[in-house]
């Protein structure tokens, strides 16, 4: 078990001021097996009128809004959570509990086609390439594992609105990109895929005290008999160092802030997070 203060911290600046902004934020990590949130603050600056409440996949959402006129927005975040290593995988029922049409109702959101996730020529082409593996865990391990080898991880190839598709045509992106191909390519072999948003935590082997920098991350869980987490971006295992913040059927479920302003103004946004181990 491990204990993480998280300090994420959002500011957007605008170059004139602006008012009447309603933002939604997932900024909180959610409560389950193997993690535990001790706290969550959340400070707004400015700040006229808040809500939380979760969504339809179970993230926890503050919505907010700020109408005095004003530059600049400061979200800070702050978490104190526990992490313990996963469970162990459950049995894999195999390919032919996926052609259930109780699993497919069940797992239908899981299942469907978006705009981000859609299976280009190239995705399903990587997709058809481990259809033969025993099982869709391995079928999931195999496809990342490919991802990867053929995949580079470079930042400001795609945007924040970029798709699998584009990220596969330009073969490099961050980990946003990574999961969208992934997803979309398990999606085509009819393998249940959900994108989970968190953080990762930058320094593994941290001391008690010690602080690092680090960033928000993405992952996927595909269903096998039970959820089972990957992580096509880095190929390491899903354990103690990933935060679980939200899930959902691409970027656009889970985004930490989105929202809309009154105004002329452009904003600048930078956004930091921290990490502090605990114990």
């Amino acid at each position: 078990m491990r204990r993480y203060r998280i300090l994420h911290t959002t500011t957007l600046t605008y170059d004139v001021p602006v008012r009447s902004s309603h933002n939604e934020l997932r900024m909180t990590p959610i409560n389950e097996p193997g993690q535990t949130t001790l706290e969550n603050r959340i400070r707004i600056r400015p700040l006229t009128w808040s809500t939380v409440y979760r969504d339809h996949f179970g993230t926890h959402v503050t919505s907010m809004e700020s109408l005095p006129a004003h530059d600049r927005l400061t979200i800070e975040a702050i978490s104190t959570v526990e992490r313990a290593d996963p469970a162990e995988w459950p049995f894999s029922p195999g390919w032919a509990a996926l052609a259930d049409p109780t699993v497919q109702d069940r797992h239908f959101e899981w299942l469907m086609v978006t705009s981000r996730t859609r299976p280009g020529a190239g995705i399903a082409d990587l997709a058809a390439g481990v259809r033969d593996r025993a099982t869709p865990r391995d079928a999931a391990l195999a496809l990342a594992e490919q991802l990867r080898a053929e995949m580079t991880y470079r930042a400001g190839v795609t945007g924040v609105q970029s798709s699998g598709e584009q990220a596969w045509a330009e073969k490099s992106g961050v980990c946003q990109d990574f999961v969208h191909v992934t997803i979309g390519a398990l999606r085509s072999l009819g393998i249940p895929a959900r994108y989970v948003s968190g953080y990762l935590v930058p320094k593994r082997d941290a001391e008690v005290g010690d602080t690092a920098t680090g960033e928000s991350h993405a992952w996927v869980e595909l269903w096998d008999g039970g959820w089972i987490p990957i992580d096509p971006t880095n190929g390491a295992p899903v354990g103690a160092d990933h935060v679980v913040v939200a899930r959902g059927r691409d970027y656009d479920d889970v985004s930490p802030f989105k929202g809309v302003y009154s105004g002329a103004g452009t904003a600048i946004l930078t956004v930091a997070v921290t990490f502090t181990r605990l114990a």
